[in-house]
């Protein structure tokens, strides 16, 4: 004889499919905030966009109108509210750049294998934040709290990258009367230019001798240039070939890092 089946009702707190369709409606509200962030939306657009009966649409809309989530106007629609607006804030401060970058710059520095670096503008000079020495055999001076010129490493390079001219010349001036950099005025100008469009920057044994390395701005939730990442090596692993096959890992990296800081590229 077999076993009856008896039916689990929906108030069961362990009912997978309850938990299923709680999933599924979570998910659904995100879907409203992020259809109605770029865009103020009517109830028919959203419903559309989201695929939706108006019936959803308006309750999930409507709960999240009432937690802050989002604002109606009436004949106009639905926007972000101010509740995302504190969370932001509240995210922004808990986003430190250290603590973002380490998992990704310790990934850079395993496939690499090559010495990674991490710095910030700080005034006239590139401080360095943080550092990870790659697997070769290379001794790179750099040390956590140092700060070097900005015009002759890297890093100080794609901190400057969305400078005006005109501060690239001051710094140029300074830094090349205490020394640094070796390089042609009107040169290290050009290359300057060369970097801004390719949205990285090279130090070629600028900074150090025999010492190379790729560089690329990181940037927060305003697009703005709060720091950036290096990978550094010996000339001799550094050829043009390599440094420019390095520079696409760079980028990438830095626009991971400055992902997990709000930052959105625009279209």
């Amino acid at each position: 004889m077999m076993a009856s089946i008896v039916p689990r009702t929906t108030s069961d707190p362990t009912d997978g499919p309850a938990v299923g369709a709680g999933s599924q409606t979570l998910m659904r509200g995100l879907d409203v905030i992020e259809a109605v962030a770029h865009d103020m939306l009517t109830l028919g657009e959203l419903a559309d966009r989201l695929e939706l009966t108006k019936s959803t649409t308006h309750r999930l809309a409507s709960a999240l109108v009432d937690r802050g989530y989002l604002i109606f106007t009436p004949r106009s629609g639905y926007r972000l509210g101010s509740k995302l607006l504190e969370l932001g804030h509240l995210a922004h401060q808990q986003a430190d750049l250290i603590q973002v970058a380490r998992p990704h710059i310790e990934a850079l520095a395993a496939d690499t294998e090559d010495t990674v670096h991490l710095g910030v503008l700080d005034a006239d000079r590139a401080l360095y934040l943080d550092k990870l020495p790659g697997r070769r055999r290379v001794n790179i001076s750099s040390r956590v709290g140092d700060r070097h010129p900005l015009t002759s490493t890297g890093l100080g390079k794609a901190l400057m990258l969305d400078h005006p001219e005109s501060f690239w010349s001051e710094r140029f001036a300074a830094d090349h009367a205490d020394g640094v950099p070796t390089a042609d005025r009107a040169l290290w100008h050009e290359r300057m230019r060369g970097y801004v469009a390719a949205g990285r920057a090279y130090d070629l044994e600028e900074n150090e001798d025999q010492i190379r390395c790729v560089a690329a701005p990181i940037r927060d939730v305003a697009g703005k240039v709060v720091g950036a990442i290096s990978v550094s090596s010996a000339a001799q692993y550094m050829g043009d070939t390599r440094m420019e096959e390095l520079a696409a890992k760079v980028l990438g990296v830095a626009r991971a890092i400055s992902h997990d800081l709000g930052w959105v590229p625009k279209p």
